[in-house]
This record gives C-alpha cells, sequence and structure tokens, in this order.
C-alpha cells in the first residue's frame, strides 16, 4: 500500500512539473527560442528579464515547494481517488439500467428471502472464496431480519477449475430443484473443504437430485453461456473479487460486513 502510494505521489510530482514547465514554455509571450522569461513587477505587470527559461531551474522551484508542502501531494491524490470514484459510480448506474433483468432476474441465479421483496441485493459470489464462506452468516442475518429483503445469488466462479465446476452442478441443481436451492447453496458454500464437482454432486444428492438426471443437466449449453454472460456483467461492474455487491443502483466491492450491507439496503430502500 505505502509502495503504491509513494508510486501514486512520485506520478503527480513528475506531472505537476511538466505541467508547470509547459505552462511556462507554451506561454505565447515566450514561445520562440530564446525568448526570456517574464518578470513580475511590483504592480503586477509583466516585462521581459534577462533570464532565459531554464526547465532545471522550474522544476527545482516545484520540488523546493512540494518539500516544503508535501501535503499538497495527498490532497492531489484525495482528488484523484474522489473523481475515479464519482466517474466509476457514474458509469455503474448506466451498466446498471441498462442490464436490470440481468442483474436482478436470471433465471439461472438462486433467490432467498423473500421473493417478492421490495429490495434486492445481488451477491457475486465463489465457492470456494473465504470471504464468501464467512459472509454466508450475513446473508442469513439479513434475510432473517428483513422480511423485505430479497437475496439474489450470482455465481461467479474465478477460483479455479474446482469453483467452475462446482458452479455447473450448482446451475444445474438449480434448474431441477429451485425450491431447494437455498438448502444446496447453504451446505456447499457453508462446508468444510474445498468446493468441488463431486462434493457439490453429494451435497445435490442428499437432497434428493437423481444423479443420472442430473449430470445430463449439468451437459446444459444455456449454463456456459450464463456465467460467459456473468464475467461479462461483472466486467462491466469493475467486479473482479468475491463477494461483490449490487444493492439498489450501487457497487458494493468486498465482505464489508452485516451492518455496512443492512446500512446500504436501508439507503435503497429510501430511494425507491
Amino acid at each position: 500500500m505505502k509502495k503504491a502510494l509513494l508510486l501514486g505521489t512520485t506520478g503527480i510530482a513528475v506531472a505537476l512539473a511538466m505541467l508547470a514547465f509547459g505552462f511556462v514554455a507554451g506561454s505565447p509571450e515566450i514561445a520562440k527560442a530564446g525568448t526570456t522569461l517574464p518578470a513580475q513587477t511590483a504592480a503586477g505587470d509583466t516585462k521581459t528579464g534577462d533570464t532565459k527559461i531554464d526547465r532545471a531551474e522550474v522544476e527545482g522551484i516545484i520540488r523546493d515547494y512540494l518539500l516544503k508542502n508535501p501535503e499538497v501531494l495527498l490532497e492531489v491524490q484525495d482528488a484523484l481517488e474522489a473523481k475515479q470514484k464519482e466517474e466509476q459510480r457514474i458509469a455503474h448506474l448506466g451498466v446498471i439500467k441498462d442490464a436490470k433483468d440481468q442483474i436482478f432476474n436470471s433465471s439461472f441465479d438462486g433467490v432467498v428471502g423473500n421473493p417478492s421483496g421490495k429490495v434486492t441485493i445481488v451477491e457475486f459470489y465463489d465457492y470456494n472464496c473465504g470471504f464468501c464462506k464467512r459472509a454466508i452468516e450475513d446473508m442469513q442475518a439479513l434475510t432473517k431480519s428483513d422480511p423485505d429483503l430479497r437475496f439474489v445469488l450470482k455465481e461467479f466462479p474465478i477460483l479455479g477449475p474446482d469453483s467452475q465446476k462446482a458452479s455447473v452442478v450448482s446451475m444445474a441443481f438449480h434448474l431441477m430443484m429451485p425450491e431447494k436451492y437455498g438448502e444446496f447453496h447453504n451446505a456447499l458454500l457453508g462446508g468444510q473443504g474445498r468446493a468441488t464437482e463431486a462434493a457439490a454432486i453429494k451435497i445435490a444428492l442428499s437432497l434428493g437430485a437423481d444423479e443420472a438426471t442430473l449430470r445430463e443437466k449439468m451437459k446444459d449449453p444455456s449454463i456456459p453461456e450464463a456465467l460467459s454472460k456473468t464475467y461479462d456483467l461483472a466486467n462491466k461492474l469493475s467486479i473482479t473479487g468475491t463477494p461483490s455487491y449490487v444493492v439498489g443502483n450501487e457497487v458494493v466491492f468486498g465482505a464489508l460486513g452485516q451492518e455496512v450491507l443492512a446500512e446500504k439496503i436501508e439507503a435503497a430502500k429510501a430511494a425507491l
């Protein structure tokens, strides 16, 4: 983190130096080669002095200023981050508006809580994500305490082949027995050990699925198509890790805990 901040602030310092020098060099009064640097009089007017433009001198002045006022770099960094976050938020609004049905109403996504709830929260998760395993308690607590909450579970297997194969079983089971999907999800995500195809099939069979039918459903070409659409959607929403959430018109990254999610849900309700 410190290294990233150092690199960022160094880049800002260089940019400031280049900007300042470019401004001086690009001024109409001194555009011609060899023209001297304008000097300012006490009255505020400018006059031509005898000192020619010196890049090293300009950069030295900026360097001295930044060394004496290093907080400027942090202010610039904060302003840049705030600007980027706002730009990202606006971009997300457009994606959520255009892909509303795919985000909130995909037939491949499991739903827990109230299927007709006033507010929907969508979780992008991976069955082998440790943070997702801990966050399952947040989902259970939130759906239990809020009867108006609709919780959508969107398969986003990004942690290797085991995760991808487990998700195929999960999606096939959901197509077969959607009424028991919540139990399946809790058992696989909340279980010990790594989620694999074999582990997922074992849970599906324990919940009454026919193995032959399940394995045939796993070959359904609509499953990889749905996963491909989810990957594309996640990319548009800047989602690169799990868990990540969509609450109302906001994208929330990381396992932030029950209290934070509850605040986001209340904000989404207020916006209705």
